[in-house]
């Protein structure tokens, strides 16, 4: 059978069970919106008000589902526009498809209009870059793109197709080997039964459980290892809710600003186990003095990440399932009541503000309690997504959706929009600050042109928050350019877009908002005012040890 390649891509795409796409129309995908429009029965697609919306959209979708994010974009600033949410997702090792359109082949590398080396520019921050020249070889580099996004570390890969390749026709399905070999490594035992010989002999171990076991939907693995062994657990930022937060072996998060709790256990334990993580900087502080006495067995898919940051004493690469499945089956049952009392003994009761005051705890906890338990929770960066992972109460492993490694101020709307359509059934929240949402607020247009029913808190504090802390802590107090002082009346803004809009000045106020977005079923816009002066403790000083933090 003849078919364009615009065709065959939307043939791979519906054969991978792909039915969701983000993206926005130019001229170098006209072709392929062509024949889109005559097959909106097999998917739904989500025009955003910018590229880097659609981009962060797909992968709001991807980390909150598990599959494959798809992105279309047109050639030149359509697929720059890109890059941000490209790096976003390649530092999170979200599974993400990027399909940008260029200009015809005969005009590649003449300087046309909007011709940019895509490929090249997107290199560093993706997993794998294509540019289709024949298109004989559509079909094989559509579905070996989408392996590589999916298999083994998952991670962004782009495609670029120049224009007439949408339109000419070729063979589908191609007579070529259309096989792929993705090569997992095989588990060490021999490693594994030496691991398993210093958790027994450990009186002091600690999980350091990392993103990597969402990714790899290992959290019921996890939770049977350290529920049954009884070894406290520690998460990074991107692993929150892998481990229900309200259990007693849960310490919440490590790090820059994490409890002392998590960092001291950290600091005190004698052995660490390290699942799915990579060390961060922003866990392990000045690595000299990062847990000193504690012997570490490393876990990860991916070899690169062994011994990168921090040494290890044992590697374990491969399935982290299939380990743990390993540790669970040979580790011994051990009571560890002595060092769960040294744990708990760190923690250190802070001054909190009484329970009626709009403090970034209480605010959070207020909305946690008002959309329940199956709610996913969106953030942007900054003081508000530091605040959100310290309080909210997650219990599953893909409930929060934040941007880590690359840390993108302006992701939080879109990647509420792309989390909201994987889970039409679930209350979406998105938890932003005044300078975040200032970045990208234009896809207030793109909730309310498809009724999507989101909640958006605003923790308006008229600042950029995190970097207005670090210059009161570090720079003297000069708050150079980090306060936000232009009267924008952000709920006029949402009417503006047809959302209904809430100033909450109090709990209560809060409290009812939040129980009329769930009564209502519509997208909701609430504005809190935070105080200027709330800061996020205890953080780490930059360049100090996890143990040496400030708790106010």
């Amino acid at each position: 059978m003849e078919k364009n390649g615009a065709q065959i891509i939307l043939e791979v795409l519906h054969e991978h069970q792909i039915d969701t796409i983000f993206g926005y129309p130019g001229g170098a995908v006209i072709p392929f919106y062509h024949e889109l429009h005559d097959q909106m029965d097999r998917f739904k697609h989500i025009r955003t008000s910018h590229e880097q919306g659609a981009v962060h959209a797909a992968d709001g979708y991807s980390r909150s589902t598990g599959k494959l994010g798809v992105c279309v974009v047109t050639s030149g600033p359509g697929v720059t526009n890109t890059i941000t949410g490209i790096a976003t997702a390649y530092m999170d090792s979200a599974p993400l498809l990027v399909i940008s359109g260029q200009v015809p082949s005969v005009l590649l590398g003449k300087d046309s209009f909007q011709e940019v080396d895509i490929t090249g520019i997107a290199m560093p921050v993706s997993k794998y870059t294509f540019l289709v020249r024949d298109l004989k070889d559509m079909e094989k580099t559509v579905r070996k793109a989408i392996k590589i996004a999916t298999s083994g570390r998952p991670g962004p890969v782009l495609i670029d197709i120049p224009k007439d390749l949408f339109i000419k026709q070729t063979t589908y399905p191609s007579e070529a080997d259309m096989s792929f070999e993705m090569q997992s490594p095989t588990v060490d035992m021999a490693k594994v039964q030496k691991a398993v010989e210093l958790i027994n002999a450990s009186e002091k171990p600690i999980v350091y459980a990392g993103g990597g076991i969402r990714i790899a939907n290992a959290s019921e693995a996890l939770r049977t290892f350290c529920l049954s062994k009884e070894i406290p657990i520690v998460n990074t930022l991107m692993s929150l809710g892998t481990f229900p937060r309200k259990h007693d072996l849960s310490l919440g998060m490590v790090g820059m600003h994490g409890y002392p709790e998590a960092n001291l256990a950290i600091t005190h334990s004698d052995l660490i186990i390290a699942i799915g993580a990579r060390f961060s900087d922003r866990v392990i502080g000045n690595p000299k003095d990062f847990a000193p006495n504690a012997k570490v067995v490393h876990i990860d898919f991916d070899l690169t990440e062994f011994s990168k940051n921090i040494d290890s004493d044992i590697d374990l690469c491969g399935s982290l399932n299939e380990i743990l499945a390993a540790f669970n089956e040979r580790v011994n049952v051990k009571k560890r009541q002595a060092w769960i009392d040294e744990i708990v003994a760190y923690s250190k009761i802070q001054q909190e503000k009484p329970g009626d005051v709009m403090t970034p705890k209480n605010l959070i906890q207020t909305v946690a309690e008002g959309v329940g338990d199956s709610a996913v929770i969106v953030t942007d960066v900054g003081q508000h997504q530091m605040w959100t992972a310290q309080y909210y109460p997650f219990t599953e492993p893909r409930q929060f959706i934040t941007s880590g490694g690359l840390g993108t101020m302006g992701f939080g709307l879109g990647a509420a929009i792309g989390t909201k359509l994987g889970n039409m059934d679930k209350p979406i929240v998105l938890f932003t600050g005044d300078g975040s949402f200032r970045m990208n607020c234009n896809e207030l247009a793109t909730v309310s042109g498809y009724n999507l029913p989101i909640l958006i808190v605003l923790m308006n504090n008229h600042a950029l928050g995190m970097v207005r802390q670090w210059q009161k802590l570090f720079q003297g107090e000069r708050y150079a350019e980090t306060t936000i002082e232009q009267n924008v009346d952000y709920c006029k803004l949402a009417g503006a877009y047809g959302i209904d809009s809430i100033k909450a000045d109090n709990l209560k106020t809060l409290e009812d908002a939040v129980r009329q977005y769930r009564e209502t079923g519509k997208a909701l816009f609430v504005e809190c005012t935070i105080d200027q002066n709330e800061d996020v403790y205890p953080i780490v000083p930059p360049g100090q040890s996890i143990d040496k933090y400030i708790l106010r």
